[in-house]
């Protein structure tokens, strides 16, 4: 089992900054084994793929909402992965969840494809 605990979230003013972190724990843990993304829910709407660290730690991707604002990033030594958010606009306002993948084939982008989710942790952009 993996337990995935996102910490960090908060009410920030449009253009402002937050980082999110997400700690990694249990037994069968390792930043070897598991792609980990960051995916975002909206009230009335799906859950959106934000970013992704590839397993390697060699990759990452982002949706394109958040394209050149956000950074996803991690410490192999504390087992924890962060989502730098910079440049905040309210329709970024959602709970942020972290996800932990042991998809190969391709960068798992979709929420079925993830193992593991935190609980979530809320982010509310004003204007």
């Amino acid at each position: 089992q993996v337990q995935l605990v996102e910490s960090g979230g908060g009410l920030v003013q449009a253009g402002g900054s937050l980082r999110l972190s997400c700690a990694a724990s249990g037994r069968t843990f390792s930043f070897s084994r598991y792609a980990m993304g960051w995916f975002r829910q909206a009230p009335g709407k799906e859950r959106e793929f934000v970013a992704l660290l590839s397993w390697s730690n060699s990759d990452t991707y982002y949706g394109d909402s958040v394209k050149g604002r956000f950074t996803i990033s991690r410490d192999s030594t504390e087992n924890l992965v962060y989502l730098q958010m910079n440049d905040l606009k309210p329709e970024d306002t959602a709970v942020y969840y972290c996800g932990a993948s042991l998809k190969r084939l391709r960068p798992p982008m979709r929420r079925n494809e993830y193992d593991y989710w935190g609980q979530g942790a809320q982010v509310v952009v004003s204007s």
